[in-house]
């Protein structure tokens, strides 16, 4: 396995010592935000993760190689060049055999993590089940890799163009725990609240980090979300937000776009449509995803040591 994986120097070094390391994807940089925002998130998002204590380990595939932990010139590299794959699951084979690039989502990098021992992995959102999905069967991955790959996901939810109600049903199917941090509602990307109730609440990070340590102790294989609403002052009107997602999903559907161009194109969309103002949003709640996973990150990484 190891000629298929490598490793930051920074990353390398805080794994051999018993660091808490934070693993985060790169399709939000490649696919999920325009240039140059996206990389200069990307570096401050890594920035917030080490001021709060743990290792930041951004994966994506390079030269033939999960790279676990990228450099600034591999964060540039993906954030500018319009040939980086969307890589998940069925696609990581495929792109370590041709060494093409590719860019991490929410289940990929949960594997790639798993593979290098990283438990706790911050995002945006999770993928889920897209609305419509009981005749297009469009569920996204990162369901099936949240059943059976032992990483915990921090983020703001599920992303509300998907129907959350039938993501929460898949996850319960699939007995994937869905804690809501300082929350008894499931935050819906863009808003802190949905219709819908989170499974359990934690109010600190050492509740959720003795959580997984059961769980995975017990060798309850699967994953965990553990979603953190959005800040009030970066968060939308629900009413607002909804209408535009509605508008956009009519769209999609006049131009038949379906499967994973789905929702690059209903970002790009809501964007255009909320003039910028989704994009400053997305940047905040990732931003305080990670110093939520840190602190998670940390906690966990305690109780392993002791």
């Amino acid at each position: 396995m190891k000629q298929y994986i490598s490793y930051s120097p920074e990353v390398k070094e805080a794994l051999e010592t018993g660091k808490a390391v934070v693993a985060l994807e790169s399709t939000i940089i490649s696919h999920g935000m325009p240039y140059p925002q996206n990389v200069t998130t990307a570096k401050e998002v890594e920035q917030l993760i080490r001021d709060n204590g743990a290792v930041p380990a951004t994966i994506a595939i390079l030269d033939g190689q999960i790279k676990i932990g990228l450099s600034d010139e591999e964060l540039k590299l993906l954030g500018n060049s319009p040939d980086v794959a969307k890589a998940s699951r069925r696609d990581l084979p495929y792109l370590l055999a041709t060494k093409q690039k590719g860019a991490t989502t929410v289940a990929a990098t949960m594997i790639c993590a798993d593979l290098a021992g990283i438990r706790v992995f911050v995002t945006g959102g999770i993928g889920g089940v897209h609305r419509g999905a009981e005749t297009t069967m469009d569920i996204s991955a990162d369901l099936e890799e949240l059943a059976q790959t032992n990483v915990a996901v921090i983020c703001a939810g599920a992303k509300s163009i998907l129907d959350i109600g039938l993501t929460l049903e898949y996850l319960e199917t699939k007995g994937v725990p869905v804690v809501g941090y300082q929350t008894d509602s499931l935050p819906a990307f863009y808003t802190r609240t949905s219709p819908f109730a989170v499974n359990f609440r934690a109010d600190d990070a050492q509740t959720v980090a003795a959580m997984l340590k059961a769980k995975w102790t017990l060798n309850l294989n699967g994953g965990a979300v553990i979603a953190n609403p959005i800040r009030e002052e970066d968060a939308m009107e629900a009413s607002f937000i909804n209408g535009i997602i509605e508008k956009a999903l009519a769209e999609a559907d006049e131009n038949g776009i379906s499967g994973k161009d789905v929702t690059p194109f209903l970002l790009g969309k809501v964007k255009e449509l909320t003039e910028g103002k989704s994009l400053e949003s997305n940047i905040a709640l990732v931003k305080n995803n990670a110093v939520v996973g840190t602190g998670i990150a940390v906690a966990y990484q305690n109780l392993i040591n002791e």
